[in-house]
C-alpha cells in the first residue's frame, strides 16, 4: 500500500491517493483532479475509487467528475443523502482494492455524516479522517446550523465528537496513520498542528487534546469555545457536494474575457485580484481588492467570506494567463457561476486610492478613525491602537454604516494582506478618504 498526500494551500486541505498493484483509491479529492491522474498515469494504475469522508464545506469536491471520467465508484455514508450515483459506505461495509482492505467507521462530530476510511495492508493501518481527526485538533461541530439543508445543533454535535473520539478509535493501534483532511489555517477546526501533516494514532493518543478529555461537560465547553468565523460560502459548497459539482473544465468554458477594459463604470461588484500596489494605481468603480497572486493569499476563503453564493461579480486579473489560474482558484468553492466576466486594465486605469502619509499618521494616530479588520480572536489578544473600531473583514461590508466619516480611516489587519481588501471596501462605500496601513502595521505592534 501506497500512500501518496496532495495538499491545496491556501484551503489548508489534504487528499489522498491509495496505490495498490495497478489500482487507486482516492479520498477527498479537490476540485481539479488533474494531480490525481498525473499519479494514475506514473504508476500506469485506474482509479476504482473515490471516497468522501463527508460533504466538505470548505471546499469543492470532484468526486463526481472523477466518476464521469473514470468509471470510479463513489463512496460514503448513507446519512449523507447524496444526490449522485454512489454506493453507502458506513460500519460493517468493507471494499478489497489488491492487497488493501478498506472498512468505514461512522464518525460523527463535525457532521453527522462523517465517516473515518480504515485501510488495512499486511502490518500497516491508515486511517483517512476528513474533518473528524485533525493533528492537534477535532473538527469542530457548528457549521451544520448555518450549513447545508440538513441542519443539526452544535451541541448535539458536540456530544456525537465527545462520543466518537471515547469510543470509535479504540479498536485501532497505536501504530495506526492519521491522514486528516485538513491542516493549521482551516477555519474547519481551531489548533490544528502548523509542523505536522500527518501522524500516528499513538501520538494523537498521547497530545492531542480531545483524547485527554474524559468529561463530556467539559469536552464540549473546550470543542465550542472561540472557534473561527463560518465565511458565507460553507453551507453553498455542502449543498452542492451533495449534489455533485459539474465537470471543471466545463464550469469555466464559458466565461467571457475582455483584454485591456476601457470603462470605469459597467459592473455591479469586482473582485480586483491584483496587488494592492497595481490595485491603488488603478480600478473600475465597486471593486474589492482581494489578492490571488501566491499559494499564501487565502484568496477563497476571503472570496466566499465577503461575496455571498447568490451574488455576480466580473474578476480582474493582472495578465491575461492569469485566467485560468484565478478561474481555478474562484471553482475551489463553487463560485465560477457567478462570474460574469473576466478582464484586464489598462497600467493606471480607472479610480484610484491614496497612499497613506505614515509620518502624519504616527504624529497623531487618533487624527484617523482606526479600524482594525483583524478576527475576533485576535483583537480579543489585544489591540495595537486603543482608540481603533475591531470590525473583522468577513463583517465589514455589511457594518460600514458604523464607521465614523468626520476623520480620515485608516484600515489595518496583521500583516497587509487583509487590510488591502478591508480599505477597497471601505473606500468604495464611503465618501471619506480611506487609507491602507498594510505592512507597515508591524511598525506599531
Amino acid at each position: 500500500m501506497t500512500i501518496k498526500q496532495f495538499e491545496y494551500k491556501p484551503l489548508a486541505h489534504f487528499s489522498y491517493a491509495i496505490l495498490s498493484e495497478d489500482k487507486i483509491a482516492l479520498v477527498d479529492p479537490e476540485r481539479d483532479p488533474a494531480a490525481y491522474y498525473a499519479f494514475a498515469e506514473e504508476y500506469n494504475a485506474k482509479i476504482v475509487a473515490v471516497f468522501e469522508t463527508h460533504p466538505h464545506a470548505d471546499f469543492i469536491s470532484s468526486h463526481l467528475q472523477i466518476h464521469k471520467e473514470t468509471g470510479a465508484i463513489i463512496y460514503n455514508s448513507e446519512k449523507l443523502g447524496a444526490g449522485y450515483t454512489h454506493q453507502h459506505f458506513d460500519e460493517g461495509d468493507h471494499f478489497k482494492m489488491g492487497n488493501v482492505n478498506f472498512s468505514a467507521l461512522n464518525t460523527p462530530g463535525h457532521s453527522p455524516d462523517s465517516i473515518t476510511i480504515v485501510a488495512k495492508a499486511k502490518d500497516k493501518t491508515a486511517l483517512f479522517t476528513g474533518d473528524t481527526l485533525f493533528i492537534g485538533d477535532v473538527g469542530r461541530p457548528d457549521l451544520r446550523e448555518k450549513a447545508g439543508n440538513q441542519k443539526a445543533k452544535r451541541n448535539d454535535l458536540a456530544k456525537s465528537m465527545f462520543d466518537t473520539m471515547m469510543t470509535k478509535f479504540n479498536d485501532q493501534p497505536d501504530s495506526a496513520f492519521v491522514y486528516p483532511a485538513h491542516g493549521a489555517g482551516s477555519l474547519c477546526g481551531k489548533g490544528m498542528s502548523a509542523d505536522q501533516t500527518w501522524s500516528t494514532l499513538g501520538e494523537q493518543r498521547e497530545t492531542n487534546w480531545a483524547f485527554k478529555i474524559d468529561e463530556e461537560e467539559s469536552f464540549i465547553n473546550h470543542l465550542l469555545d472561540s472557534q473561527p468565523f463560518i465565511p458565507h460560502y460553507f453551507g453553498y459548497n455542502v449543498d452542492l457536494n451533495k449534489t455533485g459539482a459539474a465537470t471543471l473544465r466545463n464550469a469555466v468554458a464559458d466565461i467571457p474575457f475582455n483584454l485591456f477594459e476601457t470603462e470605469i463604470n459597467g459592473d455591479a461588484l469586482v473582485i480586483d485580484t491584483r496587488s494592492e500596489a497595481d490595485f491603488k494605481k488603478g480600478h473600475k468603480r465597486n471593486s474589492f481588492n482581494i489578492m490571488a497572486l501566491k499559494p499564501e493569499h487565502k484568496f477563497e476563503t476571503w472570496l466566499g467570506a465577503i461575496v455571498k453564493p447568490e451574488e455576480e461579480f466580473s474578476v480582474v486579473v493582472s495578465y491575461a494567463a492569469h485566467v485560468h489560474e484565478v478561474l481555478d482558484r474562484i471553482a475551489k468553492i463553487g463560485y465560477e457561476s457567478q462570474v460574469k466576466r473576466v478582464i484586464t486594465l489598462e497600467s493606471n486605469f480607472g479610480l484610484t486610492q491614496e497612499l497613506i502619509d505614515l509620518k502624519a499618521f504616527k504624529q497623531d494616530p487618533k487624527a484617523f478613525t482606526v479600524v482594525d479588520i483583524r478576527n475576533t480572536s485576535e483583537t480579543e489578544s489585544g489591540k495595537f491602537f486603543d482608540h481603533a473600531l475591531t470590525i473583522p473583514l468577513h463583517e465589514l461590508r455589511e457594518r460600514t454604516g458604523e464607521i465614523p466619516t468626520e476623520k480620515p480611516i485608516v484600515v489595518h489587519c496583521a500583516g497587509g494582506y487583509r487590510s488591502a481588501t478591508g480599505s477597497s471596501i471601505l473606500a468604495d462605500a464611503l465618501k471619506t478618504p480611506v487609507y491602507d496601513l498594510g505592512e507597515a502595521v508591524n511598525e506599531f505592534k
